[in-house]
């Protein structure tokens, strides 16, 4: 992993790419203000797992800058393009504070957050210009999401072949063991 970029300045919150997004890959705007994330949010002192989309593959959507989710998310999603996933480190103050949200969160919590960015959309109602325009948009969110699926995909695809390589070693060693333990005899 990449070293942590503090997205604050006062070290409040640390990101590191987990896995970059294509260079050409959509990020969140003016334009498309509304995405869509798979999340899993961890408590820093314990390690616990306090929420996730990751059990129910659900998606989580909020508007960008709009106050809806804790500060560190406003801050993060803002750099962040479709397709790439990150983890961050944020401060009680960019996330929920002494207050905390029991019964999950206690009071003064540092927070870790793995979050990927599946999509980016137009607020509802927003004015596209044309017709030709909304037919672009869908097919640009088709794009955004085949291409999460394919990184997805090859992220598998190499787990498996990892898999596979170390299967392949271990049976080795065992074929090796057995090899060693032939023609030796006592001697008398």
């Amino acid at each position: 992993m990449a070293d942590p970029i503090d997205l604050t300045g006062d070290g409040g919150v640390l990101k590191t790419i987990v896995r970059r997004a294509k260079a050409d890959a959509i990020a969140p705007s003016e334009d498309f203000p509304l995405v869509d994330v798979h999340y899993e949010g961890i408590l820093a002192e314990t390690g616990e797992v306090f929420d996730t989309t990751n059990e129910d593959n659900s998606i989580f959507s909020f508007e960008v800058g709009s106050g809806s989710v804790i500060k560190a998310w406003d801050i993060l999603l803002k750099t962040m393009k479709i397709g790439e996933v990150a983890k961050i480190t944020c401060k009680p103050e960019y996330g929920y504070g002494a207050a905390g949200s029991p019964p999950d969160i206690p009071p003064d919590a540092t927070l870790i957050f793995e979050v990927e960015l599946v999509a980016c959309r137009p607020r509802k109602g927003s004015s596209l210009s044309s017709v030709s325009d909304e037919r672009a948009r869908l097919e640009e969110l088709k794009k955004q999401r085949e291409s999460v699926a394919i990184a997805k995909e090859e992220e598998k695809k190499k787990r498996e072949e990892a898999k596979a390589a170390a299967a392949a070693r271990i049976q080795a060693k065992l074929e090796a063991k057995k090899g060693q333990g032939k023609g030796k005899g006592k001697a008398k």
